[in-house]
């Protein structure tokens, strides 16, 4: 296993390139809910789907000294090194890690403990060869307006209180501080999807000046490490990017329910072209396999590394890790339900042996369609290229409304929208390896010649019929 860890990740051109000047094409996964809950991966509505709210909920229930034992015990089950281990076994190379800054700075400026999980995961991915992205997902006042950065009134405070941009830029300070020799850490994601919906249009200046000022209090501390910058509106709008902020830094957009295809990422590649920097998919997921193994097809075949949003969630078909629901956890899930502490301590305690990975289930399906690794089961549209009339041809093929599917459930037989090829029309679905074995779903399925050439399966149809999937196996 070779050492990620000789040099600092940092942009060459518009790639972005290891200490020994590789080129690396990322492939990670988000720690997401770990240090900054999300409601709707506890299964929780939108009356809990905040950190905030979630904290309350369960003091609520327990009172203040055992929820301080419960988040205590919660961020000690949900990431460990066990998990760290997992991820480097299954092939990702870097977790992003969203940070909460109410658990490493007070509002007036004194660093607190939340730091210690920081140097833990550090210390953990450092032994098992994964780079580690830092994200402030919640900044001081919150940059989003949304239940995602933990704000406490609902609003991007960030950009409309001078007090919390300047926390802000002090906590950044002091990451700089203390990870600038660190070659695990791969960079700096000043801030997680600022400005969405209707903020985006009222305060782009302020949020390019906070860019500006970031990025010169980090460079005076640590010239090394890489910053990426995400645009606003769910880190999809790019039209505040109209200049390199620094030489080294990437640009990080986000996907989800879109189609798969070039035209969903267009727009990016046209930035990376226009200002020479390496762009980054750093969101994305909570989909069918299929949508993720043609979207992360897709990144890959245009250069752009990903991160997996996220690793675990309770009662999950679209993450890596599934945790199982505890017992009477309709009881902790519902606001107004009545509990008392004994019992509510005893569910919570259900909670608490679930999410750790031993009582976890893996979704390999998942892992193998972000990988392109069989078995697995691609739809007949997970092609990536074939020949421009294909493009042409299947372009508004009707697919739209199927790809919001958060839940993970699977497509229908309608759903799966098979394609009818013509005599020698091609399709090209590219995989990490020679699987073991393929077949074409489709009601004839001696109308198509498969083959491996070069990193894909080769669909190749000798008359005009209707392919709906292929079914792979994997070698061995």
């Amino acid at each position: 296993m070779t050492n990620r860890f000789a040099g600092f990740v940092r942009a060459s051109g518009t790639e972005l390139v290891d200490g020994s000047g590789t080129p690396l094409l990322l492939r990670g996964i988000g720690l997401g809910n770990w240090l900054l809950a999300e409601g709707y991966m506890w299964r929780f509505g939108d009356e809990m789907n905040s950190a905030r709210l979630i904290e309350r909920r369960v003091e609520s229930l327990v009172g203040p000294t055992r929820a301080a034992e419960f988040w205590t015990r919660f961020r000690a089950a949900f990431v460990a090194e066990e998990d760290i281990a997992a991820i480097a076994r299954m092939g990702f190379d870097h977790v992003r890690v969203p940070l909460n800054s109410r658990e490493l700075i007070d509002e007036d400026g004194a660093f607190l403990g939340g730091f210690a999980y920081v140097d833990d995961l550090l210390r953990w991915c450092a032994t098992h060869n994964l780079w580690v992205l830092l994200d402030l997902h919640g900044a001081p006042g919150g940059q989003t307006g949304t239940n995602i950065d933990d704000s406490p009134n609902g609003m991007p405070e960030l950009f409309m209180d001078e007090r919390h941009r300047r926390l802000t830029i002090r906590l950044w300070e002091e990451i700089a501080r203390r990870y600038a020799d660190n070659p695990v850490v791969l960079g700096y994601d000043l801030l997680n999807e600022p400005l969405p919906n209707e903020w985006q249009h009222l305060y782009p200046d302020e949020l390019v000046a906070l860019y500006r000022d970031l990025t010169a209090a980090i460079r005076a501390i640590d010239p090394a490490h890489l910053i990426m910058y995400e645009g606003s509106h769910w880190a999809t709008n790019w039209s505040i990017f109209t200049e390199v902020f620094d030489p080294n830094s990437a640009l990080q957009f986000h996907r989800y329910w879109c189609p798969p295809d070039r035209a969903s990422i267009q727009p990016y590649l046209d930035v990376r072209d226009r200002l020479g920097v390496p762009v980054y998919m750093g969101e994305g997921g909570e989909n069918t396999p299929e949508w993720v193994y043609t979207a992360h097809r897709l990144y890959e075949g245009h250069g752009i590394g990903w991160n997996l949003w996220p690793w675990k969630k309770l009662d999950t078909l679209t993450s890596p890790v599934s945790a199982p629901l505890p017992e009477d956890w309709s009881l902790i899930a519902d606001p107004d339900a009545t509990v008392e502490p004994g019992p509510a301590w005893k569910i919570l305690e259900g909670f608490l042996d679930s999410v750790a990975l031993a009582a976890c289930q893996e979704r390999t399906e998942i892992v193998n369609a972000a990988f392109g690794r069989a078995p697995l089961r691609i739809p007949a549209w997970g092609f990536v290229d074939g020949s421009p009339e294909h493009r042409d041809r299947f372009a508004g093929f009707g697919l739209e409304g199927i790809w919001h599917r958060s839940s993970g459930r699977p497509y229908t037989e309608a759903e799966l929208m098979p394609m009818t090829l013509d005599a020698g029309d091609e399709l090209h679905f590219p995989l990490e390896s020679r699987p073991g074995g393929w077949r074409a779903d489709s009601d004839e399925p001696d109308a198509f010649e498969i083959s491996w050439q070069e990193g894909r399966l080769v669909v190749r149809a000798t008359r005009t019929a209707r392919l709906r999937a292929l079914d792979v196996t994997a070698a061995g």
